[in-house]
C-alpha cells in the first residue's frame, strides 16, 4: 500500500491567506490518475493545510490547545478553512477520474498532549477494500490535555502506519528534497538514522505559515516512522515538476530517500 501526501506548500500559497493552486492541484490530480489507471497499488491521500488552516491556527495558537472562547471559536475557524481546501483537492481528484472519498481526520481524532492516540480508520478500510481512494488532511482534533490540537497530514498518517500494510510513503512539496541547509540549497539524497545527527541542524524551516514544524519537523517525523516501520520507503520531492509526481508513484528516484538503515537504499522507493 502508498500512501501520498500533497504538501500545503504544494497545493497553496502559503504567504497569503486561504489561497489555492488551482493549476497545480489539477495537474497532481491526473497525475494521480494516470497512476491509478495502471496500477493496483491501494493508494491513501493526505494533503497540508497550507494557507487555509495554518494561518487561522496560528492566529488562534490552535496546535498549543483550547480553553478560552475565543480559542474555541479559532478551533471552529480552523476546522471550516481545513474542510475548505479538502472540498477543492477532492473535486480535483473527482473530475480527474479518481474514485475519492474525503474521510476527515476531526470527525473521530483523539490526542493526549498533543499526540494522536485513537481515530476510527472503519471509513477508510471499507473504502479501499471497495478500490476507493481515501482523502485524509492535517486537520483539528480534540485533546483530552490540552482542549484542542492540530494533526498534521504525517500524523495521521504513521497512525495509518500501525493499521494498515503501507510500504510507500511519497511527500510531494515545493522543494526538490529535503536541502542540506538554506545556505547550502542542495538536496540530500538519503537520510537515515546514521547521517541524521549530522544533517538536521541544517534543514530548514517551512516558507510560509506552518505550525506543525515544517521541513525539518516533517523529516525528523517521517524518520521516526521509517525507524518503527524498518521495511518502509518514504521520499520527500517536489511535485511542482511537471511529472515529478507519477514518476515518484512509479517508483522512481527523485528528491530524498528516507530510510530505517542504509541496508535499504537498493530497494524500491
Amino acid at each position: 500500500m502508498l500512501f501520498l501526501k500533497l504538501g500545503g506548500s504544494l497545493i497553496t500559497d502559503k504567504t497569503r491567506d486561504s489561497a489555492a493552486r488551482p493549476d497545480v492541484i489539477n495537474r497532481l490530480a491526473r497525475e494521480i490518475h494516470a497512476f491509478l489507471s495502471h496500477s493496483a497499488e491501494p493508494l491513501v491521500i493526505g494533503h497540508g493545510s497550507g494557507s487555509f488552516g495554518h494561518v487561522a491556527a496560528r492566529k488562534y495558537g490552535t496546535r498549543s490547545g483550547a480553553h478560552s472562547a475565543e480559542e474555541w471559536r479559532g478551533f471552529a475557524e480552523v476546522a471550516v478553512a481545513a474542510a475548505r481546501l479538502n472540498r477543492i483537492v477532492a473535486d480535483a481528484l473527482h473530475e480527474a477520474g479518481v474514485p475519492v472519498v474525503s474521510a476527515a481526520p476531526s470527525a473521530s481524532a483523539q490526542c493526549e498532549d498533543g499526540k494522536l492516540v485513537a481515530l476510527d480508520t472503519r471509513l477508510i478500510q471499507t473504502a479501499l477494500a471497495h478500490g476507493l481512494t481515501p482523502l485524509v488532511m492535517g486537520d483539528v482534533a480534540i485533546d483530552s490535555i490540552r482542549g484542542a490540537t492540530i494533526v498534521s497530514t504525517e500524523e495521521v498518517f504513521a497512525y495509518l502506519a500501525d493499521q494498515l500494510p503501507v510500504s510507500r510513503i511519497l511527500l510531494a512539496g515545493e522543494t526538490a528534497g529535503v536541502y542540506r541547509s538554506m545556505a547550502q540549497p542542495d538536496v540530500i539524497p538519503v537520510i537515515t538514522p546514521a547521517t541524521w545527527a549530522e544533517v538536521q541542524g541544517g534543514i530548514g524551516a517551512s516558507h510560509g505559515t506552518d505550525v506543525t514544524g515544517g521541513m525539518a519537523g516533517k523529516a525528523r517525523d517521517m524518520l521516526a516512522l521509517a525507524t518503527a516501520h524498518p521495511h518502509m520507503r518514504i521520499r520527500v520531492f517536489s511535485g511542482l515538476v511537471d511529472g515529478n509526481l507519477l514518476r515518484a508513484l512509479n517508483g522512481e528516484s527523485v528528491g530524498t530517500l528516507i530510510l530505517a538503515s542504509d541496508a535499504g537504499k537498493v530497494s524500491k522507493a
